[in-house]
């Protein structure tokens, strides 16, 4: 049976274990996982985040005593993924889900986790973030009338908001800021026509900003102490929360998707100043942090407390994820290269 127990580590190793506690499932999924009938399908399974989500939810089924197949899909351009996905029991289906025949051959799923998009380069390929941002979407809406799903959106549909704010509510009206954060907008739109239409249970899951040691704003902040680069803090303040809460807090959400569709946004508890962060890196890394920038007076920025309430506070707490990340910085740990570009504010990815 799968370790839930909530004790952290001082330190992560290596990638192994860091996986390990990424997948590491809270009760509160396993209760969700138990009440669940299969197959759960996760769309987009190759990201920063559905391989452990998926590995989770079979370590939940696993500890509820539950055959659930669990299934990923993805195109699986990167070589051993889907070896890895199948050595933790997760059943892989290679698909271009742009492909609308190949989306119809896919499986029936009463269970979708919809992580498909595209956000880095968005502002050099427009056509493409809005085909898999509100393209996409429509067909898999429709493809999976009827199911459960949770599809991920992100924080960045709500404007910019006064750092002593509090963070956007669900409440705040949305204003994307760019052609990602429109076509995100774009994807919830059409989800939640095609819920409504189809009577599709359907929550929106505005993220940000996962994090773990591969990648992430912390680790993002602490690579450039540690280089000596500059940490621009002009966007000063900012959320995060370690993907294996988020990777729970997804799959509880499941059970709380409903008709009409409805948002809920996901984040940490703290709302962090980026120079703070920096500085204790600093300390930590024995480096002094060259600050460059002044902070202005609004930043993207998430309430996630609805959610909290919902799935229980975050396990892993920003001083400790500060620990791991230093730590894992300072011994040369591998990473996946992909900057979260969270500095930016006029919408451009």
């Amino acid at each position: 049976m799968p370790d839930t127990a909530t004790t952290l580590p001082e330190r992560i190793e290596d990638v192994e274990a860091l996986e390990e506690l990424l997948s590491r499932p809270t009760p509160g999924v396993i209760e969700t996982v138990r009440g669940m009938e299969g197959p759960l399908m996760i769309l987009g399974v190759g990201g920063k985040m559905g391989p452990t989500m998926a590995r989770m939810a079979v370590r939940a089924a696993e500890a509820a005593g539950k055959a659930l197949d669990v299934v990923g899909v993805s195109r699986f351009s990167e070589g051993t993924l889907r070896e890895r996905l199948g050595s933790w029991g997760v059943r892989t289906i290679a698909c271009d889900l742009l492909d609308e025949a190949a989306l119809a051959a896919l499986p029936d799923a009463p269970h979708i986790v919809f992580m498909a998009g595209h956000k880095f380069g968005a502002a050099t390929n427009q056509p493409l973030t809005w085909a898999m941002n509100t393209f996409l979407p429509g067909l898999v809406g429709r493809r999976y009338a009827g199911s459960r799903m949770v599809a991920f959106s992100s924080g960045n549909v709500y404007p910019l908001l006064p750092v002593t704010s509090g963070g956007a509510t669900e409440e705040v009206t949305p204003e994307p800021v760019g052609e990602y954060a429109m076509s995100v907008l774009g994807r919830e739109r059409i989800l939640a026509y095609w819920a409504g239409r189809l009577g599709s249970p359907t929550l929106l899951l505005r993220l940000n900003y996962a994090a773990e040691l591969r990648y992430g704003v912390l680790l993002d902040v602490a690579e450039k102490v540690w280089r000596e680069e500059p940490v621009d803090v002009t966007m000063g303040h900012a959320n995060v929360i370690w993907q294996g809460d988020a990777n729970a807090a997804a799959l509880q959400a499941l059970a709380l998707a409903e008709v009409p569709a409805r948002p809920l946004n996901l984040t940490g508890p703290e709302t962090f100043s980026v120079r703070w962060v920096a500085e204790e890196f600093g300390r930590l890394l024995d480096r002094e942090p060259r600050i460059v920038g002044q902070e202005q007076p609004t930043a993207l920025l998430n309430n996630a407390r609805r959610a909290h309430e919902a799935f229980g506070y975050p396990r892993v707490p920003l001083g400790c994820l500060i620990g791991w990340v230093a730590d894992w910085v300072r011994a040369g740990g591998p990473t996946l290269s992909k900057p979260t570009k969270f500095q930016v504010r006029d919408g451009k990815f």
